[in-house]
C-alpha cells in the first residue's frame, strides 16, 4: 500500500466512542455499540447485533496470516464488493490509525443497519455517496476528503480512558475488523480496509431469533483467539438495533 497521505489519532475501544462518533454523524439512537463480553451467550442486548467489530493484537503471526492469505486470493477480489452479485459495501482504508472508524463505516453500510440510518443525516450521504461508486479508490477519495467525518472524529479521538499516541503517525499494536452479513447473502464477510476486499467466511444460516453473536459467526472470531495462542489481548463490540 502506498504511504498515508492523513492521519488519524487511534479510536479507544470503547462503546461509548463509538456511540457519540456516530451521534454527531447523526446516526439515530436506534443504533448504538455494545461490549461483548463473553462470546458464549446469553447475551443482555436490547436488540439484534447487526454487525460486530472485533480488536486484534497485530502480532507478527497474525501478519503472517494475513499476508499469506491475500497472496493466496484469486486476483478478482481485489478492491471488489463481493461475488456473485451480492453487494457488499466495503471501503479500502488510505487514512493510518483510523481502523475504528472504517468498521464503524463498514457495520452501519451493510445489512439491516443501513436502513435505520433514514436519508438526512451526514453519514447516511456519506454511504450514499460511496455505495453509488464501484471503484475502490473512488469511495477512498470520498471519506479522505470529507471534513464533516474529520472533525467528528478528531472531537471523540482523544476521549476514553487509554493514553493516545503523541503522534497520529505513531503505530499502533491493534485493529479492527468487521463482520456483517449481507441481507439475503446468507453469508458472513469480514471487511478490513486493510485487506485487498471483502472476505467471504463462509456460510451463515440463522434460525428463529439468532443473529451475528449465533455460533456460525462467534466461532470465526473465535478462531482468530485460537490462532493466537491464548493472547487475551481482544475485545468485540456488537452494531446493535435498539427497540
Amino acid at each position: 500500500m502506498a504511504p498515508y497521505s492523513k492521519h488519524f489519532i487511534p479510536l479507544e475501544s470503547d462503546p461509548a466512542v463509538f456511540n457519540d462518533l456516530i451521534r454527531l454523524l447523526g446516526v439515530p439512537p436506534s443504533l448504538s455499540f455494545f461490549d461483548i463480553l463473553l462470546l458464549d451467550g446469553p447475551h443482555d442486548l436490547p436488540g439484534p447485533a447487526l454487525a460486530l467489530v472485533l480488536v486484534l493484537p497485530t502480532t507478527e503471526g497474525y501478519e503472517r496470516r494475513k499476508a499469506a492469505e491475500d497472496a493466496d486470493d484469486d486476483d478478482d477480489r481485489d478492491g471488489k464488493d463481493g461475488e456473485d452479485g451480492e453487494h457488499v459495501v466495503w471501503y479500502r482504508q488510505t487514512i493510518n490509525n483510523a481502523c475504528g472508524l472504517y468498521a464503524i463505516l463498514h457495520a452501519l453500510s451493510n445489512g439491516a443497519a443501513r436502513d435505520e440510518l433514514g436519508t438526512a443525516s451526514p453519514m447516511a450521504a456519506l454511504i450514499d455517496a460511496c455505495a453509488a461508486l464501484s471503484a475502490a479508490d473512488q469511495r477512498a477519495a470520498i471519506l479522505e476528503s470529507s471534513a464533516e467525518l474529520e472533525e467528528a472524529y478528531a472531537s471523540v479521538a482523544r476521549q476514553g480512558s487509554s493514553a493516545v499516541p503523541d503522534s497520529a503517525e505513531d503505530e499502533v499494536d491493534f485493529h479492527y475488523v468487521c463482520f456483517v452479513s449481507p441481507r439475503g447473502s446468507g453469508r458472513l464477510y469480514e471487511l478490513d480496509g486493510d485487506r485487498r476486499g471483502p472476505i467471504d467466511r463462509g456460510l451463515l444460516i440463522l434460525g428463529p431469533g439468532e443473529d451475528l453473536l449465533a455460533p456460525a459467526a462467534t466461532d470465526v472470531i473465535r478462531g482468530y483467539m485460537e490462532r493466537e495462542g491464548g493472547n487475551v489481548n481482544f475485545s468485540l463490540m456488537a452494531l446493535v438495533r435498539c427497540g
